[in-house]
């Protein structure tokens, strides 16, 4: 079953619950998913949703998506979403922000940056340094992408607040829109809008931002502390449905990739679809496995530190457990 919308159960119907979870009317436990931004990036996730994996795992899975990290743990921790996908600094805000019930991330999966920086016309020279003087459309403050690249400039000897301009008034998935029509010299963007912007003719990826930063903890899957000590079944149905999506995609090729998750996607080209994959695939964005290990969480602490965003490192025991995914990864 590939999406179930979830609809109120009445109690005293004998339908069981599991730990606060309820049960589908298959045997099937309700899950819902709450994602950063629905993007190609994350295709084991929809490799798993279309090609039934969840189901196999006995999990009906409603997806939702939060527009944002920030409204995402939002939701979770209100208690609207059972996981939560996205950037893993999120998680660390919340417990510096000394949630008692904060979220621990349970399953890494994608190891690079995922979006590309856009400009107004084809350059194949492209240099960093290019970017001094000009009008960049950004992230949000805080958040991976704009994080990430501020990262990149750093390491380039840019200074983000100095040498350019970055304009952080745009909402989430509405730069590309936004770049069409006003001054900015490039953009930042996900995909598909980083290749929409291309076959538009209104932009051209100059370069990636997940090539040039390396190997980056950039989203994973969370859940409340608490709802991981109720649920641990639950959890690990979900991690290996995750983990049979990472298969699928580690082991065939971006045409085959693109006709499973085109569904996602229908507004999509599938032409474009397939050419989007095959870049994340070339730039090596998915892991082998779903294990969050310590030396990624580090580096994510020290991005947060150079941010200016984390005045107190964390601990990784505390918001990281490698036991679901080091499992399914058997």
């Amino acid at each position: 079953m590939k999406r179930i919308v979830c609809s109120m159960l009445i109690g005293g119907m004998g339908l069981t619950l599991l730990s606060g979870c309820q049960r589908a009317g298959n045997g099937n436990v309700d899950v819902t998913l709450n994602e950063v931004a629905h993007s190609i990036f994350y295709a084991p996730q929809y490799v798993a949703i279309e090609e039934g994996y969840f189901d196999e795992e006995g999990i009906d899975l409603t997806l939702v998506n939060g527009g944002g990290a920030d409204k995402v743990m939002t939701a979770m921790i209100s208690g609207e979403a059972d996981i939560g996908f996205m950037g893993s600094e999120a998680s660390i805000y919340t417990y510096a922000g000394g949630e008692e019930d904060y979220a621990v991330n349970f399953a890494q999966l994608t190891q690079r940056a995922g979006n590309f920086l856009v400009g107004r016309e084809p350059d194949e020279d492209f240099e960093w340094s290019d970017l001094n003087g000009k009008k960049v459309l950004g992230g949000r403050a805080g958040g991976m992408p704009q994080m990430v690249f501020e990262y990149i400039l750093k390491k380039n000897g840019i200074d983000p607040k100095t040498d350019l301009e970055i304009d952080q008034s745009i909402n989430f998935g509405l730069t590309a829109a936004a770049f069409t029509s006003d001054d900015s010299d490039y953009t930042v963007e996900f995909e598909p809008f980083a290749t929409g912007l291309e076959m538009e003719g209104t932009g051209y990826v100059v370069a990636s931002l997940g090539e040039e930063s390396g190997y980056v903890p950039y989203t994973a899957y969370c859940a409340k502390k608490s709802y991981l000590a109720e649920n641990p079944e639950i959890v690990r149905k979900f991690t290996n449905a995750i983990q049979k999506g990472m298969d699928y995609v580690n082991a065939h090729s971006a045409e085959e990739i693109a006709t499973v998750i085109h569904p996602q996607f229908k507004e999509t080209p599938y032409e474009n679809v397939v050419k989007i994959v095959e870049r994340y695939k070339a730039q090596d964005t998915w892991k082998e496995d779903l294990v969050f290990e310590k030396e990624s969480f580090d580096l994510l602490q020290n991005i947060l530190e150079e941010a200016g965003e984390l005045k107190e490192r964390v601990p990784y025991e505390a918001l990281v457990t490698t036991e679901f995914a080091a499992a399914a990864a058997e």
